[in-house]
């Protein structure tokens, strides 16, 4: 259903800390597991559901709220609170924190670690850690060995395992996977909370999920699309996610979405199609059937250690800077969405960025900017002198150009218009007896307007007339309204 060629499914790191941060605040996992699974599948129906309503009506605009800064602080805080609870695994601690805010799981580590935390544990997925970080570093620097981060972490398992299984290490304080169920899932159709106390939470949670997820999936498919030449249909993508979720709560599966690394990996190996995705699962399949049962000695320090070790991609400093060169409201607007996530929630950290998102384009649209204009040497070309010093301003004696930088002229903006352009025509020497006599003319490009309201058409009659009154003619161009 989608028009992605490239575009790899599977669960993602911000979506994954996305639920493990909400779901616990509904139903608490230790406590009632079934129940805890139960909610995860009905958010996954939610929020396919939202996305495939999402496809049908034509509302990608939507997903366009979370600004590319919001996206950037919340990986970042995103990334520190899912490495924050990876302590957990890395101590050998058995009791922590649901919590995700910084303060809260650096209470936990603090009261849990001296009492509980196994040093031969702890040596084994740190020495691990540096392993995987060394081949990312590794394969960066030199492009022949691109394959070697991407198998490091089944290295890792696998020497993991073996040590662990000759050396005895789990009985001497080294945490094991144990048993893990093979096979597929069954069916979770009969686990789908539909009425029931948590609907609500469940229909929000899936909510701010489905909206995250459409986020990071457009972007990496419209990325490849872009290096490949082809056009993306969001729209289309959110309808082939929606059904891929709805489909997915219905057989034991969480919020699925497109992943950048495995797209990348997809597009290096040079898929054609989306057929690489149903590769990919007949192997997982191959491999929860065959291969789980060689899982049972694997320390759970090692998956702490992989999940570590791929955090750093997720902050992005280098971005950043660019967001506070470029613009400090998106600078602003990522700030918040990272010490939201850190200090409060994920929700408040997201609401809060998109808050700020929006503020910034009612600010823009309510104070736009009133450019002087000067012609282009040996052109018939019009720009702004702020942005070109070399074009030639006052050209004509007694001739004022002006643009007004705004899409909308209306009763938000129109007011703050006028007083601009009187103010740029009284520091023009407009008031000038001595140039009265020869005549003043004010060109007012409107290029920019595309609509205008009542009052957006008072405040150009008020404007009129106070030109009028000063000796100014007033001439406004390129109407498009």
């Amino acid at each position: 259903m989608g028009s992605s060629r490239e575009i790899a499914i599977g669960p993602v790191a911000v979506v994954s800390m996305l639920l493990s941060s909400m779901v616990p605040n509904v139903v608490d996992p230790v406590v009632d597991p079934s129940g805890y699974r139960k909610i995860v599948f009905t958010l996954t129906f939610f929020a396919g559901t939202f996305q495939a309503i999402f496809g049908l009506f034509r509302l990608g605009f939507l997903v366009d709220f979370l600004s590319h800064a919001a996206i950037v602080g919340f990986m970042a805080g995103a990334a520190i609170v899912i490495g924050l609870q990876q302590l957990k695994g890395l101590f050998g601690s058995n009791h922590f924190t649901t919590k995700t805010d910084v303060v809260s799981v650096l209470g936990s580590v603090l009261k849990s670690v001296p009492h509980e935390w196994h040093p031969l544990n702890f040596s084994l997925g740190c020495l691990f850690l540096v392993f995987l970080l060394v081949a990312r570093s590794i394969g960066r620097r030199n492009k022949k060995l691109f394959w070697l981060p991407a198998i490091a972490p089944l290295l890792s398992v696998i020497l993991s395992t073996l040590i662990v299984y000759l050396t005895k290490a789990d009985e001497h304080g080294v945490k094991i996977i144990k048993h893990l169920k093979g096979g597929l899932n069954s069916s979770s159709l009969h686990q789908l909370q539909l009425n029931g106390p948590h609907v609500a939470q469940a229909a929000k949670i899936g909510l701010i999920s489905a909206v995250v997820a459409l986020t990071e999936a457009i972007a990496v498919g419209r990325s490849f699309a872009s290096i490949k030449g082809y056009h993306l249909d969001g729209n289309k993508e959110m309808m082939a996610m929606g059904f891929m979720n709805v489909a997915g709560s219905f057989t034991s599966c969480y919020v699925a979405t497109g992943s950048f690394s495995r797209t990348a990996v997809n597009f290096s190996a040079g898929c054609q199609t989306a057929v690489s995705n149903i590769v990919m699962a007949i192997t997982v399949v191959v491999a929860l059937e065959l291969f789980t049962k060689l899982l049972y000695y694997t320390p759970i320090s090692i998956l702490a250690s992989i999940i570590l070790s791929a955090l750093p991609g997720l902050i992005d400093i280098n971005e950043a800077y660019y967001i506070w060169k470029v613009d400090k409201l998106d600078f602003l607007a990522c700030l918040v969405a990272f010490f939201g996530i850190l200090f409060v929630s994920v929700e408040i950290g997201l609401l809060a960025a998109v808050t700020i998102s929006f503020a910034k384009i009612f600010l823009n649209s309510i104070r736009p900017s009133v450019e002087q204009l000067g012609r282009l040497p040996r052109t018939d070309t019009f720009c702004e002198v702020n942005q070109y010093p070399m074009a030639i301003e006052n050209e004509t004696p007694g001739l004022l150009a002006l643009g007004i930088n705004s899409g909308l002229l209306c009763f938000a903006n129109a007011n703050c218009i006028r007083e601009r352009i009187m103010r740029l025509v009284t520091e023009e020497g407009g008031t000038k007896e001595t140039e009265k006599d020869t005549g003043q003319i004010l060109i007012l490009d409107m290029s920019n307007v595309m609509n205008i309201d009542t009052s957006g058409i008072f405040a150009l009659e008020e404007l009129h007339n106070n030109l009028v009154s000063l000796g100014i003619k007033l001439a406004m161009v390129n109407l498009r309204w």
